[in-house]
């Protein structure tokens, strides 16, 4: 399913278990504002190459929008605006002050020969000089700035992008405001503003969903974890989860295949194997399994930690976890969400499972506009108690309605994006 029909979809099934006027509704469907362009600079072939820019701000009832920035030979405005759209869902699920933003750069193909367009695929973003992502960068933000602030939009990484990029941005947006504004952006260097613990917080934020998941389930037993996607936020996860002690990694995975040892797996090992040799297949004393069957072995966790659209009408009556819960975005679709709760398996839904990294996001932020800096441990004690309250928040609408926990987030959300849209009228 494309991902913005999944958050249609999810919207239409919650409406009616909320009083949505139809005046917000046909607001929640299209974003308020979208800026978009194009910026030729010279590259390092020493040719010249036009990008496509985007930027797109979904809703702003709840507060300034928020959203990353990714720099991605596909990224198109559709792309962009749904991506938006799915972080107002995520920001609202949470109580954030915030509201949906995202953004984005890519080569702009038309007119262009196959080999000229082949050449940019490949060179963007990880083949361009940092000279080069910096200048594009740089323009991106003069062209951006008219709608971003630290109390308008704040942009962060999102894919391809990071820290230095961030850097970039919060340096030139300085340059043209006329003063240090570290608030304008999220994900910065922490010498720049950034917080403690924002590298690890999307996993960290599933792993505490988890915990309070597992307690509502009365599961005291040493459990077993499934992780499809050994990237950042599945190999910190897996981390999280090994180091209580109290749970077994059996089988990860990466786009090459997974591994599999029913007697667990050191996570810190395996991603060790994976930066010496690129990739987790071949790991020593594990199976090879791929990532098909990965999602079908019993487990107590399953964490969809990849791509879209895994678990789906074919395979989730196979599903064999007591818990699915979602780092990645948009991993289940509708008709599986569906088949899963009938089956009694407990899914947390991505917008509540990954919003840890927009939370952490908004701590920095919070930090940037205070003059402060928190410890890492009170970063992750306020994420926590974020999380917790969040979880149980979507439990009450789940348990209310007798919905899945998917349906219920949106419930969550709408009720506080209506109220919100309803008061500022």
């Amino acid at each position: 399913m494309d991902p913005r029909q999944l958050i249609l979809a999810n919207l239409e099934r919650a409406r009616p278990f909320m009083d949505m006027p139809d005046n917000i509704y046909q607001k929640l469907l299209k974003p308020e504002r979208a800026l978009d362009g194009r910026i030729v600079i010279p590259i390092d072939d020493g040719t010249e190459a036009t990008f496509n820019y985007y930027r797109v701000q979904h809703n702003s009832h709840c507060g300034p929008t928020k959203g990353g920035i990714r720099y991605h030979p596909d990224v198109n405005r559709a792309e962009v605006e749904f991506l938006s759209m799915g972080m107002t869902w995520k920001t609202a699920v949470m109580e954030l002050r915030y509201g949906g933003a995202k953004g984005g750069i890519a080569p702009c193909y038309e007119g262009l020969s196959p080999e000229r367009i082949a050449f940019l695929r490949d060179y963007f973003p990880k083949k361009m000089s940092l000279p080069v992502l910096e200048r594009l960068t740089r323009e991106y933000t003069e062209k951006i700035a008219p709608i971003i602030g630290p109390y308008k939009d704040i942009p962060a990484p999102d894919v391809y992008t990071n820290s230095q990029v961030m850097a970039w941005i919060m340096d030139e947006y300085s340059k043209i405001v006329g003063y240090t504004c570290p608030g304008v952006v999220t994900g910065k260097p922490i010498v720049l503003g950034g917080s403690l613990g924002r590298n690890e917080a999307t996993a960290r934020g599933t792993f505490f969903t988890v915990l309070e998941a597992l307690r509502h389930l009365g599961y005291e037993k040493m459990g077993t974890v499934v992780i499809q996607g050994f990237g950042n936020a599945g190999s910190i996860a897996a981390k999280l989860f090994y180091e209580t002690g109290n749970f077994l990694i059996t089988s990860v995975s990466d786009s090459k295949g997974g591994i599999y040892n029913r007697c667990g797996l050191n996570p810190d090992d395996v991603l060790k194997f994976k930066k010496e040799t690129g990739s987790v297949v071949g790991y020593p004393d594990a199976d090879f399994v791929t990532n098909e069957k990965l999602l079908t072995l019993p487990c107590t966790i399953l964490l969809p930690a990849a791509l879209e659209n895994v678990i789906t009408k074919d395979n989730a009556d196979k599903i064999q976890a007591i818990i699915v819960a979602e780092p990645a975005n948009g991993p289940t679709t509708i008709e599986a969400d569906d088949i899963l709760f009938n089956r009694g398996i407990f899914r947390i839904p991505d917008i509540l499972a990954n919003a840890g990294g927009v939370t952490v996001s908004y701590f920095e932020w919070v930090q940037n506009l205070q003059g402060l800096d928190w410890t890492e441990e009170e970063v992750n004690a306020r994420l926590e108690a974020k999380m917790k309250y969040a979880f149980n928040k979507v439990l009450a609408e789940s348990q209310a309605n007798k919905v899945s926990m998917g349906t219920a987030a949106y419930i969550h959300a709408g009720k506080r994006l209506v109220e919100a849209g309803r008061l500022r009228g």
